[in-house]
Formats: C-alpha cells, structure tokens, sequence
C-alpha cells in the first residue's frame, strides 16, 4: 500500500470549510489529481497528507490562521476601473462576493481577489487573502491513488 510522501502524484476527493461552510467539495465530483509540493494545496494542508495511506478517509480540523495564515488587512486594495478595464473586460459587472482573477506581472500565472464593496466611481475593492485566512478549517480527504 503507498503512502503520501513528498512529491507523491495524489488522487483524491477534498473538501476545506471554514466557519461559514464549503469553499471547494469534490465528493460529488471527479476526484482531483495534484502533486504534493504544487502549491495546489496550502503547506499546512500538504503536511497533513504526509505519512497517510492509500485508501484512507480522515477528517481534520486546522486551527485558525495555520491552514491559510493570517488574514492581513493590507491585502484589501481599491483597484481602478481603468485597470480592471485593461485586465479584463471593459463591460465587467462587479458586485460583493464576486471573485475575480488576475494575471500575474510575468503573465505565467494568476491569483484571485474576492470583491468587498464597487465604489461609485467604478473603482473596486479587493480582498486579496484567501478566503479561509485566519479562519478555523476543516478539511477532509479521502486518498484513492498514491504514486
């Protein structure tokens, strides 16, 4: 029987909650596949993986701010509508909850930001952290493929 250990390739079903429910559930859904040390997962979730059998099923409680560290007030920014417009599409409604994409400077890669509040002059307020930061976690694995 294999068991997670770093770089292994990983089938499995995941959920992480935090205190208000669900952020990603693939139990209904086709198993995901990812590589420990991806950075798919959080390095405090991937150390909970580690050491764990093929076949296993486990649920584990992370305490606040150590699945996705502290949720810091500076990674809130206002982003202009001329921005936003260059980024993406120039006729994009914005609205609270919505969670928006942007491409990193180098343009090899993205992160996300979730919209706090849409200003009257179109500008738009982001939360940057992930939305579990600083919140307590529960994740859930079941391991159906270890290589």
């Amino acid at each position: 029987m294999s068991i997670v250990e770093p770089g292994s390739f990983l089938t499995l079903h995941y959920r992480l909650a935090g205190p208000q429910g669900d952020i990603i559930n693939t139990f209904n859904e086709k198993p995901a596949t990812l590589s420990m040390g991806s950075g798919t997962l959080s390095p405090a979730v991937e150390q909970r993986l580690l050491g764990l059998a093929e076949g296993t099923r486990v649920v584990m409680e992370i305490p606040a701010g150590e699945a996705f560290g502290d949720h810091i007030a500076d990674m809130q920014q206002w982003v202009a509508r001329k921005l936003l417009n260059e980024l993406g599409d120039p006729m994009e409604k914005y609205a609270a909850g919505d969670v928006v994409q942007f491409p990193t400077p180098d343009g090899l890669g993205s992160y996300a930001g979730t919209v706090l509040e849409v200003g009257e002059a179109g500008a738009v307020l982001f939360d940057f952290n992930h939305p579990l930061a600083g919140q307590p976690v529960t994740f859930e694995v079941e391991l159906i493929g270890v290589l």
